[in-house]
Order: C-alpha cells, then sequence, then structure tokens
C-alpha cells in the first residue's frame, strides 16, 4: 500500500468468528506482525472507532485502513559480532554462517530487532568495503541462507566479483550441499522433487507447493541414512539445489510429508516425545533451531577462474543432538534384541 493511501473492507458473513489481525493478514498480503504494527499505530479502524488485534469479527463491520505504520528506515550497521570466516581475499569471502543470525536487516517490531546482529553488520565490521549492487541494506549479499539455517553463504567486497557470481548463481552453475534430517523415512534412497513454490496466502511466513503458478524450484535428495529411535523414525538426507528460492528445501520436504527436525514453521514438533521401552521413558528432546545446514559450496572465482570447493562440519549443536538419537537408536536395538531372546 502506498504511502498516505487508505483502503477499506467490508467483513463478508463467511468471516465470522476471525479475529481481526488475521483477516487483515489476508487481505492486505502482508505479516501478521505488520498488521499488528498497524494496528498498534492506531492506523486501522473497525467501525470508525479504535481497533483492536484480537477482536473476533461478527460480519457485516467495515475496516479502515489508514496507511503504513511509521517506521525508521533500515540501515546496514557495522557491529563487532564474531565470523568466522572460512576463505577471504581481495574480492568476496565465504562464511560459516551460525544459526539464528539474520542475513540482512528485515522485518521486527523494534529498531533493533530490525537492524541489529544481522550478518551484513558483522562483515561491515570485519571486512570493511563490500558490494553495492544489492543496496544499502545488502551489501555484499550475493544469495541467502534462512535465519535458522547454518553453513557456509559467499559474500562479495566488489561490484564487479558480485555481478559475476550472482550470474553464476543464477545460471544454476554454483553446487550447493546441504544435509538434513527430516521426520519419518523417505519412501526413496534418492530422487528429485521439482514443485513450483510460491507464499503461502493464509500464513505470510510461509511458503508452499500447493497454490498454482509460483517460481520453478528443484531440489535432488539422496539419503544418507535411516534412524529408527525412542522418540520416532528419522532420515538424515543431503539435498542440492538446482534453484535458490526462498524456502525451498523446507518446503520441498515438508510437502513430501517430512518436515525438517525443528522447522516448527512447516509442522515440525517443538519437542521429541519418546515412546515407552521395557517400561521406562527415555525423556524428551528438542531442538531450538531448524536442522539444516548448507554443508558445501562450490563456484569459480569471478577473477582468477578458478574454482573454490569448500566444506563446512555439523556444528555442535547438531553433532550432539544426531548423536542422542542415534545412541538412543542403539539403545532401541538392543533392547528389541533382548526382548526376542
Amino acid at each position: 500500500m502506498a504511502e498516505g493511501q487508505q483502503e477499506s473492507f467490508s467483513v463478508s458473513p463467511e468471516d465470522a468468528g476471525e479475529r481481526l489481525d488475521r483477516f487483515l493478514t489476508v487481505h492486505l498480503e502482508v505479516s501478521r506482525a505488520r498488521v499488528q504494527e498497524l494496528i498498534s499505530d492506531a492506523k486501522v479502524l473497525l467501525n470508525d472507532g479504535p481497533a483492536r488485534a484480537s477482536t473476533k469479527l461478527r460480519g457485516g463491520e467495515r475496516i479502515t485502513v489508514l496507511g503504513p505504520a511509521d517506521r525508521p528506515p533500515l540501515r546496514a550497521i557495522a557491529e563487532e559480532i564474531p565470523l568466522h570466516i572460512v576463505y577471504e581475499d581481495e574480492d568476496l569471502a565465504v562464511i560459516d554462517k551460525p544459526a539464528g543470525m539474520m542475513v540482512h536487516a528485515g522485518a521486527g517490531a523494534t529498531d533493533d530487532q530490525r537492524n541489529r546482529g544481522t550478518l551484513v553488520n558483522a562483515l561491515l565490521h570485519h571486512l570493511g568495503n563490500l558490494s553495492a549492487v544489492g543496496g544499502a541494506t545488502r551489501p555484499g549479499i550475493v544469495h541467502r541462507l534462512d535465519k535458522e539455517t547454518s553453513g557456509l553463504i559467499v559474500v562479495a567486497k566488489n561490484d564487479e566479483a558480485h555481478r559475476k557470481l550472482a550470474l553464476q548463481f543464477s545460471r544454476r552453475e554454483v553446487r550447493k550441499k546441504y544435509i538434513a534430517l527430516v521426520h519419518g523415512w523417505l519412501k526413496k534412497d534418492s530422487g528429485t522433487i521439482s514443485a513450483r513454490i510460491s507464499r503461502d496466502r493464509v500464513r505470510r511466513t510461509r511458503m508452499t507447493t500447493r497454490n498454482p503458478g509460483g517460481r520453478e524450484a528443484v531440489s535432488h535428495y539422496e539419503v544418507i541414512r535411516r534412524l529408527d529411535t525412542a522418540f520416532g523414525k528419522f532420515t538424515l538426507v543431503e539435498v542440492k539445489i538446482e534453484t535458490g528460492r526462498t524456502h525451498q528445501i523446507r518446503a520441498h520436504l515438508a510437502s513430501m510429508g517430512h518436515p525438517v527436525v525443528g522447522d516448527t514453521l512447516y509442522g515440525a514438533p517443538r519437542e521429541l516425545t519418546a515412546r515407552h521401552i521395557q517400561g521406562k521413558r527415555a525423556g524428551a528432546l528438542s531442538l531450538p533451531r531448524n536442522f539444516l545446514h548448507a554443508a558445501a559450496l562450490e563456484f569459480t572465482h569471478p577473477r582468477t577462474n578458478d574454482r573454490i570447493s569448500l566444506a563446512s562440519p555439523f556444528p555442535s549443536e547438531l553433532e550432539s543432538f544426531l548423536t542422542a538419537l542415534e545412541a538412543d537408536s542403539a539403545a532401541s536395538a538392543a533392547n528389541g534384541r533382548e526382548g526376542r531372546l
């Protein structure tokens, strides 16, 4: 919605019982957090009076949106944040990004949430000059990783390197390998998921393969191993992507009924509950991030044309989680053998 533009909606009987903020999320096609900002800034009227996000609609109301919520402009700020730089030269750097770090400034209710603690901020402190092709809020950023995905990401220090790297990505010449742990056992040992991806019309923070249209997305997977544990069945899988759509791997795997462990946005449980083994409960496990790691990256250097190939081991929290599951898997198998003797 453009600055100063006013928009009105009439609530139909079919929308009775819906919360006001959810109604506007769908009709304005913005995030729920954005709608709540509008309401907090008194820029949403319900029947010409003040509106509350939690109001249950009855049908027949008139909702008026007076304009966009006033927000401070996004900006990139240099911050002294630790970085694991696995490769660096005068043209580019490759970073092993931790989970929990946003790549660049984005949505958030406060200035700190929107502009602080990002990879860009850390890059500005450690590297100084970055390419300007991506704009003022995304200097150096050629491609992205989701906030809760760890692993390798390449950044450009100058515009020429940025354009050449971006061209490699657009031509699908960059090889990217991810490791994921998913719920359940994949039926096939390997396969290709070719399903177009678009934004979910109801939950705007999600992507989906169910809508008509969308952007082409291709993911290739290969099973590394399967685990049968007291917490359920899991598959450790290697994924290589041809395209780099938002949430591509997460949406593709979830569309098969196998969400990434820890990925509550796409249907994974917050906590894994153990079944009983010989009358004993093994406990519970949880992972405060997605079990998705960008483990390998290969590209052509934009200046020398040398092929650069880099790898990243599992972060400690993923290694520990997997070890706990595998230990439980071995214990479950042993208990099963004892029960058959």
